[in-house]
């Protein structure tokens, strides 16, 4: 008798708990669903904020990946600015080596009045080789040069820098602004702990009417690099991130679709133990300064010297 009564007690027991995973189940998918919708209308927010961006930046061709080091992807950032003839030339010129497998991040800074031989042209100061041959004369330039790999691109105008500065960090970019800083920057910066809006955090990377100049310049700029990925750190930058994306897709120029865009982008945000460790070439004792009719004052380096400090920092071989 006691069996027949614990019977519909199972059954309703079952049902309970079927119930129970159904409003679970429906909760988790309208979490997502509410998610992705977010995340679309984000998006295209961002990315509608960056219509009319206009760089042109010709053909690219990528070296593939070295079969012995697959994990590593190199990056050729560049900063452009318009000299107002409609050709542009490159302020900064970096190089991201992302080691998925390590979780690292190294940054190659590359001096913009490094002589430089261009392939097809006379040798120039290396920020030359945008203005004569886009992307690709640039790639090939610090290839050739240096051995290094060139896998993706990226390039942004100066102009948008500061408009996707805003969008990912509405609150500013903490810097310690060491002297007052003025002149051909566009703003006034005064020394101490500061937090920069889009407009300043460009103005204090792009600095150099001091003795360090362009060495100082490049010093600061990592240093930017280095506020930047700490401000990403901050959790609340995950609700910003697909608007952040959208606009990224319009204001940057890349090789990688958007699609490639946000499974690159949003794991960095997501991943708090990426290191980014940074170097600039020249290297100490590695250059000297000259000066030609057709290209001004320039910076002579020692190639070998600083293929095997970037060989070094990388931790692989060059060609």
């Amino acid at each position: 008798m006691k069996e027949h009564h614990d019977e519909p007690i199972l059954r309703r027991s079952r049902k309970k708990r079927l119930r129970i995973g159904r409003v679970i189940f429906a909760l988790i998918f309208l979490f997502f669903f509410v998610a992705g919708i977010y995340s679309l209308i984000q998006f295209n927010f961002g990315k509608s904020i960056a219509e009319g961006n206009d760089i042109k930046p010709g053909t690219f061709e990528a070296d593939s990946l070295n079969p012995n080091f697959p994990s590593i992807e190199n990056y050729l950032l560049l900063g452009i600015d318009d000299d107002g003839s409609g050709k542009s030339r490159t302020d900064t010129m970096m190089v991201l080596s992302w080691d998925k497998k390590e979780g690292a991040m190294r940054v190659i800074s590359f001096m913009r009045d490094i002589y430089a031989e261009i392939p097809g042209y006379k040798s120039y100061k290396l920020n030359t080789a945008y203005y004569l041959g886009g992307v690709q004369t640039t790639k090939d330039t610090i290839t050739g040069m240096f051995g290094l790999p060139i896998h993706h691109y990226a390039i942004v105008d100066f102009d948008n820098f500061e408009s996707i500065i805003d969008i990912a960090f509405p609150k500013g970019v903490e810097i310690d602004i060491q002297k007052e800083m003025s002149e051909q920057i566009g703003v006034t910066l005064t020394p101490g702990l500061k937090r920069l809006n889009g407009q300043e955090l460009l103005g204090y990377a792009r600095f150099r009417a001091d003795a360090e100049g362009d060495f100082g310049r490049v010093a600061r700029q990592q240093e930017v690099i280095a506020a930047i990925k700490k401000e990403a750190m901050n959790p609340t930058m995950i609700l910003r991130a697909p608007k952040l994306v959208g606009a990224l897709s319009g204001f940057i120029e890349t090789d990688l679709t958007a699609k490639d865009e946000i499974a690159r982008v949003l794991p960095i945000i997501l991943s708090r133990g990426v290191d980014v460790e940074t170097m600039t070439v020249p290297v100490k004792g590695s250059y000297s300064f000259n000066s030609y009719s057709h290209a001004g004052s320039v910076i002579e380096i020692n190639l070998e010297k600083n293929k095997e400090a970037i060989a070094t920092f990388l931790n692989m071989p060059l060609n």
